[in-house]
């Protein structure tokens, strides 16, 4: 099974009550990708939930704390100095945002197939890891594609829409 690099607004929107559609497809991702032990975050993606959680979703700062125990499941990618000196060369070359870049460069250094995130186009290839919108109508996992309710099937994809990311 190959490794899913998650995103921080997937783990923001299953947490997300204001979203019930984003919430409930975040969640089913999330539960499969826990039980093949196939995911991946970076010290970036803990960071950026924690603040996004307490900020946007208003949880309690010790919740917030409390929830980032669940993460400690999951393959987590430490940003070092090298990391970033990758993300700015990312940045330049491949023309999107920093913060973005040090999302992809952390996906490659966790060798994953895929980057499931709406913050960049779903489908582009960059570092050899495709970007995935995990919130369109299907989505891959692997070599199949998902539906919301996380039943596979195998398929040609749909056409994927354009997101950029705003921080």
């Amino acid at each position: 099974m190959s490794k899913v690099f998650v995103d921080t607004n997937v783990l923001v929107y299953s947490e997300d009550n204001n979203s019930p559609a984003k919430q409930r497809a975040a969640r089913t991702l999330l539960s499969r990708m826990h039980m093949e032990h196939t995911g991946v975050i970076s010290t970036q993606v803990v960071q950026e939930f924690y603040v996004t959680a307490t900020r946007k979703l208003m949880i309690d700062a010790l919740t917030a704390k409390a929830m980032l125990n669940t993460f400690q499941a999951l393959e987590i990618v430490t940003v070092d100095t090298e990391l970033v000196k990758e993300a700015i060369d990312c940045s330049i070359i491949n023309r999107i945002s920093f913060w973005d870049a040090l999302i992809v460069v952390s996906a490659e250094k966790a060798r994953c197939e895929v980057l499931w995130t709406e913050d960049l186009n779903s489908g582009q290839i960059i570092r050899g890891v495709r970007i995935q919108n995990p919130f369109e109508t299907t989505q891959r996992w692997g070599n199949s594609l998902v539906r919301e309710e996380g039943e596979r099937y195998n398929a040609a994809s749909k056409p994927r829409s354009r997101h950029k990311r705003t921080r």
